[in-house]
């Protein structure tokens, strides 16, 4: 299938949106549209320039965590693709189909409005650049050859090797905004894949600090990235990687 964009989608239980909607889209340096959907529960992290690549969505249920919207011409055509390669239809919602991965990574598959043009990283008052630009899918390391191979296929990316042996990455698409990169778990934990974003800067050491000032605590140090979580606990990581390219 051809991937005209890609859509990073943070969801939160109710209890969390007003809040946690408030961080993120500080930390992204967005505003954020009204809601829409049937029970107000969509909104879009507008960036000041180009298309939006990151939403938010209020869930009913469960504890919420990170998705993928894939834009495409034919959400059903490319649905029958999917399944074909592994994956299983989770729900068909007239507009648009949710979808789960062979390791239960769920995305969705909706129909492409004509977004083209990526967002420019912020500039940040010291200098610091950053932009939340990639969805690190992380899957049980049982699961994790299946999926890396489903995921190559689906998009039609080759897979490109990093420093770590545990993390693989789709090459990245130039017109899209957000890259996928994927993450063996060897360590006893879910069953099925998660995932959380990544952003990309060009000083880790002072964009953890905003971070931190917006209540975000740091988990783990790594040479080239920072574990955080915000302020409810959710995972995400800050990168050293060049804010413009992604690599």
């Amino acid at each position: 299938m051809d991937i005209r964009w890609l859509t990073a989608f943070l969801d939160f239980p109710a209890d969390q949106f007003g809040d946690e909607v408030t961080f993120w889209r500080a930390i992204a340096g967005s505003t954020v549209s009204p809601p829409r959907g049937d029970h107000r529960e969509f909104a879009t992290l507008e960036p000041f320039s180009g298309h939006p690549h990151l939403r938010v969505q209020r869930v009913g249920s469960g504890p919420g965590g990170v998705h993928l919207d894939l834009h495409v011409d034919d959400p059903r055509l490319s649905a029958l693709e999917a399944v074909e390669l592994g994956a299983h239809i989770r729900d068909d919602l007239g507009e648009f189909l949710v979808l789960e991965s062979p390791a239960g990574f769920v995305f969705c598959l909706v129909d492409w409005t004509g977004e083209s043009s990526r967002s420019r990283p912020i500039r940040w008052p010291d200098d610091t650049i950053s932009i939340i630009d990639q969805v690190s899918i992380d899957v049980p390391a049982s699961l994790f050859d299946r999926e890396l191979t489903f995921w190559a296929q689906l998009t039609g990316r080759p897979t490109q090797a990093t420093s770590r042996p545990e993390l693989v990455r789709l090459q990245r698409d130039p017109r899209l905004a957000v890259g996928i990169l994927l993450q063996r778990i060897d360590s006893a934990g879910p069953t099925s894949a998660t995932g959380h974003v990544d952003l990309a800067a060009n000083s880790v050491q002072q964009e953890v600090a905003r971070h931190e000032d917006w209540g975000a605590r740091v988990v783990e140090r790594f040479d080239n990235w920072t574990v955080m979580a915000d302020p409810v606990g959710r995972p995400y990581c800050i990168t050293s990687r060049n804010p413009r390219t992604g690599d």
